[in-house]
């Protein structure tokens, strides 16, 4: 048997060694200063559910594995899968203008009004300026009205140009589930999905979360004591369709797993038609940041390939929480780990998902970094300011971790409506690769980061963007 095939079938599921897991999970919280954590693994056809620390540094109540955490942008794969399921039951076409639809939306460019499809809003490519925030209240017609306030916001980029990250589309969608359903965006979340699949541990309202144990959020940088955010959820609730749903570490396996088995729950009922997840986890565009949630976008989801593997997943943050799920349906394995805060999230979540990828996958999760010896790249062309609505970002040369040659800073702060509401960021960008269509650079605040891609590109049209965050922002000067 090759190597690949005893991959594909390997002769014997490894047993989850709940113990070592357990110490694992503890160790990584302690060391890198994280108030309290769940994680749900699918493996051997099973979710492992595992809890520890606190969920409250005020109160001193322990994390259980029913407790609730905010889960953030994984809500999107939520709703993008009602809004398919809809598609492939006749009622909306993924691919006819939103307007058709959705007579009501409009953002501020009128042409892209009239031309922005569905399909874009799923797969990031609609150019939608993406943190659109607004508080209108907790009304049934709270997304509606949020659809109103939208009608000002500009573009990243022209529609189908380029991938950019848009939580403002999601709203967008949420409401087209609003209009084709009849009823609000999270009754149709129960009805379509959350029902069916016997999630009773997902919810999207606060009186629903007060029947169980629920994390409370917690800020601060790396290695610094994190501390409780004012309120338990500081998210409007016009911000569910793209970030509003809470739910238990096991209860977000059980619905990756819903991929992982091809749209049937393990009680043997349909949810989801299998071209509904073939939809979902098509690769629709490939991503200029290859690394940050994977190389394509599909209808949804992040979409990853490890060792010849394919998977898909999200991250998640919301004020002091962070959600993280990679599933890879051909290896039967989803990794699901949801914190209370602290600035080193990330590392935590790397650590395990590479060593769960490893012992239940077989395959090996990537890693990203600049090399020992950073490449020489010319540094002029992407010197300058670069502007999307409510944010700048200036490049400047020197800086870096490697000095010198191939190294840049990049300054993030507040513009327009946002400037002076937080204290300016910088990363120090070092050189990682350099061709003809795009120059790539990790950039991180300081050693105890996790280094994140910075890409440097252009659009068909000749003009230059830097891909930062999965957002697209182009260059002003």
């Amino acid at each position: 048997m090759s190597e690949e095939l005893s991959r594909e079938v390997p002769e014997k599921t490894p047993v989850f060694d709940t113990a070592h897991w357990q110490a694992r999970l503890d160790g990584l919280l302690a060391a890198h200063r994280i108030h309290g954590a769940t994680l749900a693994v699918l493996a051997g056809g099973e979710i492992h559910e595992l809890a520890s620390g606190i969920l409250h540094s005020e109160t001193g109540v322990a994390v259980t594995t029913d407790s609730v955490f905010q889960i953030g942008s994984v809500s999107k794969g939520y709703t993008a899968a009602m809004v398919v399921l809809l598609a492939d039951a006749g009622k909306l076409d993924l691919d006819a203008p939103v307007v058709d639809v959705l007579p009501e939306f409009a953002v501020a460019d009128a042409e892209a009004t009239r031309t922005i499809t569905p399909r874009q809003l799923l797969n990031h490519t609609s150019g939608i300026e993406g943190d659109f925030v607004s508080d209108t209240g907790r009304g049934d017609d709270c997304l509606a009205r949020y659809l109103e306030g939208a009608r000002t916001v500009g573009l990243t980029n022209p529609p189908g140009a380029t991938v950019s990250y848009s939580s403002t589309a999601y709203n967008v969608l949420g409401r087209i589930v609003e209009v084709v359903t009849g009823g609000t965006w999270d009754e149709a979340l129960k009805e379509l999905i959350t029902g069916p699949l016997g999630l009773e541990h997902t919810m999207t309202l606060p009186e629903e979360v007060l029947r169980f144990r629920a994390a409370m959020g917690h800020m601060g940088d790396p290695g610094e004591e994190p501390v409780p955010t004012p309120l338990w959820n500081m998210m409007p609730p016009s911000a569910g369709p793209y970030g509003g749903i809470c739910a238990t570490a096991a209860d977000v396996a059980r619905f990756a797993r819903l991929f992982v088995d091809g749209g049937v729950a393990p009680d043997g009922t349909r949810v989801l038609p299998e071209a509904v997840v073939g939809a979902m986890l098509n690769r629709e565009v490939e991503m200029p940041d290859q690394w940050f949630l994977g190389a394509h976008w599909g209808l949804g989801w992040g979409l990853f390939e490890w060792d010849g593997v394919r998977g898909f997943g999200h991250d998640g943050s919301t004020f002091g929480q962070l959600a993280y799920l990679r599933a890879m349906p051909e290896k039967g394995v989803a990794v699901v780990l949801l914190t209370n805060g602290g600035g080193a999230a990330p590392k935590v979540f790397e650590a395990l998902c590479r060593e769960l990828s490893a012992e239940f996958a077989g395959v090996t999760m990537p890693g990203f970094e600049p090399p020992a010896r950073p490449p020489v790249v010319e540094l002029g062309a992407f010197v300058g300011s670069y502007r999307r609505e409510g944010f700048l970002m200036t490049i400047a040369e020197g800086g870096g971790e490697s000095g010198g040659e191939g190294a840049l800073t990049l300054t993030y702060e507040g513009a327009d409506g946002l400037a002076g509401t937080f204290d300016p960021l910088v990363w120090q960008l070092t050189a990682v690769s350099d061709t003809p269509a795009k120059t790539v650079f990790a950039g991180r605040r300081n050693e105890k980061d996790a280094w994140i891609p910075v890409v440097f590109y252009a659009l068909a049209d000749g003009s230059r963007y830097v891909h930062f965050g999965v957002r697209a922002t182009a260059k002003a000067a």
